[in-house]
């Protein structure tokens, strides 16, 4: 049971163990999610996922097994037995709701006319109590009514009685296992480096040792030194989510050689531009936040700070309060940003959009601005003269 569904998480790359898959089998048998696909969703993440870095793999890799399920009893008789669904899921409905489904020509009955109107409507709907669209009382679509039905496309369901739940996404954290695809990435960010001997001596320093060992007349004489590591620290800054959702890819295989090459590196999210607090972990971002202030209190200013984003948004979102499209920020996002570029002395801007595309105007014109030019395209070329400016 399921095993099908554990293979696709697997090929996804998350790495759950047969130890997590038997776990998940013990839940569902004693019917800690039962006859909801949510509630399986959240237990089976629960248990085959364990770094919140892969919650976005296991969701592209639960959707790729479910998403071909558009029978309901197909799904169900893949989790649980059917009879115990039937039994349990008349006893959640009050007999009001049983008399609608029963109106409807029963769950069965639904489930094929969804089907028959998926196949037969050719163009989007609203409102109405027939065809799948927004709106409305039909028991397919969004936004509408009917106690039992399918909730294609809507982000939250309004009364929480879908049967499907279909096409739901949150910002994901950039992953920092990828291989790289550009193996010249991490050569280019070499040009960032300053190396110092820290911590223990136990590496062997053959050219002392000899000298050493001369002058002792011939007796060993061994000579130890630190490890030398690159001791440049590097703050990144990463735009996540809406237009930025194309340039995973690039941004990841930064990431991933920035953790290779800096021993010093701290990382933050942000959307869009930056405000008074930034986040490390985009599931939990509306709720644990690091406040700008503790950042530019906590890091001296010889860090190099690093922004990667497209620059891409309404200008109002840099240059008023209230700009932001989450939330209220009661200052600009310039004011923060000023306050980020005095404190460090060394600040760049890493735009994964072609050079070509920039312009003067707008918010990338706004950006250029406030980061005193220092703005490069993400490319080879574009890091090589970044990393340039910064280890000056």
């Amino acid at each position: 049971m399921l095993i099908d569904f554990f293979m696709e998480v697997r090929a996804a790359k998350v790495p759950a163990s047969l130890r997590e898959y038997l776990d998940l089998l013990e839940a569902l048998q004693k019917r800690i999610a039962f006859a909801d696909m949510e509630e399986f969703y959240y237990l089976a993440r629960l248990c085959l996922v364990k770094d919140e870095r892969h919650f976005d793999k296991f969701d592209r890799a639960f959707e790729a097994y479910f998403k071909g399920i558009e029978n309901l009893d197909e799904l169900m008789e893949a989790l649980i037995p059917d009879d115990w669904l039937r039994a349990e899921f008349e006893k959640q409905l009050t007999e009001e709701e049983k008399a609608q489904i029963e109106s409807l020509g029963g769950l069965e009955e639904l489930i094929d006319t969804f089907k028959k109107r998926m196949e037969e409507q050719k163009e989007r709907h609203q409102g109405g109590n027939k065809w799948i669209g927004t709106g409305g009382t039909s028991p397919f679509g969004a936004n509408g009514y009917n106690p039992e039905g399918f909730r294609i496309g809507q982000n939250e369901g309004r009364h929480g009685r879908a049967v499907k739940v279909w096409e739901k996404r949150q910002f994901r954290d950039l992953d920092d296992s990828i291989t790289l695809g550009i193996r010249n990435i991490k050569v280019a960010l070499r040009r960032l480096r300053k190396f110092a001997r820290q911590g223990a001596a136990d590496q062997l320093d053959l050219d002392d040792t000899i000298r050493s060992t001369a002058r002792n007349a011939g007796y060993l004489d061994l000579k130890m030194v630190p490890e030398r590591h690159n001791a440049v620290k590097v703050l990144l800054f990463f735009d996540v989510g809406g237009s930025m959702d194309p340039h995973v890819r690039v941004c990841e295989e930064l990431f991933s050689a920035a953790r290779m090459e800096f021993k010093h590196m701290e990382y933050f999210y942000f959307h869009n531009f930056i405000y008074e607090a930034v986040w490390t972990k985009n599931v939990r971002r509306l709720n644990e936040t690091t406040p700008v202030w503790d950042i530019l209190h906590k890091y001296s200013s010889d860090y190099k700070v690093i922004f990667i984003g497209d620059a891409t948004m309404a200008p109002y979102e840099i240059t008023h309060p209230g700009g932001s499209i989450e939330h209220w920020n009661e200052e600009a996002g310039a004011t923060w940003f000023q306050r980020v570029n005095e404190h460090f002395r060394k600040v760049v801007w890493l735009n994964p959009l072609p050079e070509s595309y920039w312009g003067r105007g707008g918010s990338l014109g706004i950006t250029r601005q406030l980061v005193g030019d220092h703005m490069y395209p993400l490319t080879i070329e574009g890091l090589e003269s970044a990393m340039r400016y910064l280890s000056k």
